[in-house]
């Protein structure tokens, strides 16, 4: 008998987004290939306190930034890491991530996004070159769950972002149980993954692409997998 479980999407879905598109065929590609019946449910991020999110196997926190409600999703954020259950982040799921992280845990309280807080420690700040709609390689750490899933060191991407992590930043933010695990080809961080959690990974890049050109997505395989148990 094939396996249920369920999955939240959370983000503020705009049918035009490339990323968005691709989500719901890059889960069922995944399903498909595990053998698994997946139920994937779209949250709007002002609807967050309406679910409860003890009732989904993983969380996927969706491109699309500025999310509509913040504080929601800095507090799912802080709940998916702390309650161990399985995450995936893309794009704005990583960018939210990393500040999340570096407030809750590093203790920076004034750690802040760019997009939206002109007044705070930037993190995650405006990238030299805009990589809306952008491709390029990344590299992966050996052994690291993302070169795992990929079963590589190296892939090419999609993006469709503005912002990314400050530089400034980067080596002290891996100081704990955050790892840096993908990088592109100038050194700038591309993915993170967190050493005391089963399964929580995020990435600047938009592996979910993939589905688009009937391929899976390594991460949203592994991400199911993990859900799954």
């Amino acid at each position: 008998m094939m396996k249920s479980i369920r999955v939240a999407l959370i983000g503020d879905y705009h049918a035009d987004a490339v990323a968005h598109q691709a989500i719901p065929p890059a889960v069922q590609l995944a399903a498909t290939t595990l053998s698994l019946d997946v139920s994937a449910d779209w949250i709007a991020t002002p609807e967050l306190d309406q679910h409860n999110l003890n009732d989904y196997q993983a969380i996927w926190l969706v491109p699309g930034s500025p999310y509509l409600n913040d504080a929601g999703v800095f507090a799912t954020l802080r709940w998916a890491r702390e309650s161990g259950k399985p995450f995936l982040g893309s794009c704005g799921g990583f960018q939210y991530a990393i500040v999340e992280y570096a407030r809750n845990v590093l203790g920076w309280e004034d750690a802040a996004h760019a997009e939206t807080d002109p007044s705070g420690r930037w993190v995650i700040a405006p990238l030299a070159c805009s990589l809306v709609e952008q491709r390029g390689s990344v590299t992966f750490q050996p052994g690291s769950r993302i070169a795992k899933a990929y079963g590589a060191l190296q892939s090419d991407e999609g993006y469709h972002c503005n912002f990314g992590v400050n530089a400034e930043f980067s080596e002290a933010l891996a100081t704990q149980n955050l790892q840096i695990t993908s990088w592109d080809l100038e050194g700038d961080v591309r993915g993170i993954e967190l050493t005391d959690h089963p399964f929580f990974v995020a990435t600047l890049f938009q592996s979910e692409r993939a589905a688009l050109q009937n391929r899976l997505s390594p991460l949203v395989v592994a991400w199911l997998q993990a859900a799954a148990g």
